[in-house]
């Protein structure tokens, strides 16, 4: 299978590195966990026949990494556990990386496994065979491909990159992107806004609306992020208290769409931009 990574923000343990180098953590046959994760679904049952489905949610995925450690000698098999036992002390990113260098990753902390048989795994003389089991809290794995498109207003006129057919007023900032997601499940956008204006919304492909009512000030910027469903501006305030009620931070579904943007009191020096990144149920 193409490359597996597990990095943290201080090491990075290349999957492969015994096929490569001859020493190293490397994960063998039996890897389990890259399909699709389980689903959970809610159902009203009515008098009638049958039930009414509900709702749908995605739990957790939990992924089985079977691994070979194997060093030159006792120290550096010594030395690779260590580097192995910090990776797994705490939460890493799972990496899935294709030939062409694209990547598809989801964050993960060890929720069991990582014991081995003495004499039968090892005898603690130069490799170690051992199964450990990580659980995803994200089901989905994020490419790390990342799309972007910049709405920039011209002076007196319509916005960048495609205008739209409205009737404005000359300080007014309107604009359509068209997305292409090419993931196989909805992805979350990351709006950031460079001030002077006020009054930003946006749209996304089915309708679904997010309205910020607050003001910025030239240079000032602000960030949407909308997985974590955070509103800070350049200062790292929280700017959340500004959102109008029932904030919808919605998703770009898989395909083809166009979301809107828009923004009251703008000049010039205002910009839009958009970015997201695909997400997929199975890597393979």
């Amino acid at each position: 299978m193409p490359g597996l990574i597990l990095s943290n923000s201080t090491d990075v343990l290349d999957l492969d590195s015994v096929m490569k180098t001859g020493s190293g953590v490397q994960v063998t046959s039996g890897v389990t966990g890259f399909g699709m994760p389980p689903v959970s679904l809610q159902w009203l049952e009515g008098v009638g026949d049958g039930a009414t489905l509900r709702g749908r949610r995605v739990p957790a995925r939990d992924i089985d990494l079977p691994l070979l450690v194997q060093g030159s000698d006792r120290d550096e098999l010594k030395l690779l556990m260590r580097r192995l036992s910090l990776m797994l002390s705490g939460p890493c990113t799972l990496s899935f990386v294709e030939e062409g260098g694209e990547a598809w990753s989801t964050s993960v902390v060890r929720v069991g496994g990582g014991d081995y048989t003495y004499g039968k795994d090892t005898v603690g003389d130069r490799d170690l065979f051992t199964v450990v089991t990580m659980r995803a809290g994200d089901p989905f794995f994020t490419s790390n491909v990342t799309n972007s498109a910049v709405i920039r207003k011209f002076t007196g006129r319509g916005l960048l990159p495609k205008l739209v057919n409205l009737k404005l007023t000359s300080d007014q900032a309107f604009g359509s992107v068209v997305l292409d997601n090419t993931g196989t499940t909805g992805a979350y956008p990351v709006w950031t806004v460079q001030g002077p204006g006020n009054n930003f919304q946006a749209i996304s492909p089915s309708g679904e609306t997010l309205v910020w009512t607050g003001t910025l000030q030239t240079g000032e910027t602000l960030t949407f992020d909308f997985k974590r469903g955070t509103v800070v501006d350049q200062t790292g305030a929280n700017r959340y208290a500004e959102l109008a009620p029932a904030p919808r931070f919605w998703q770009i579904p898989p395909g083809a769409g166009t979301c809107t943007a828009s923004m009251d009191n703008t000049t010039v020096d205002t910009t839009i931009t958009l970015t997201w990144n695909p997400r997929a149920w199975v890597v393979i």
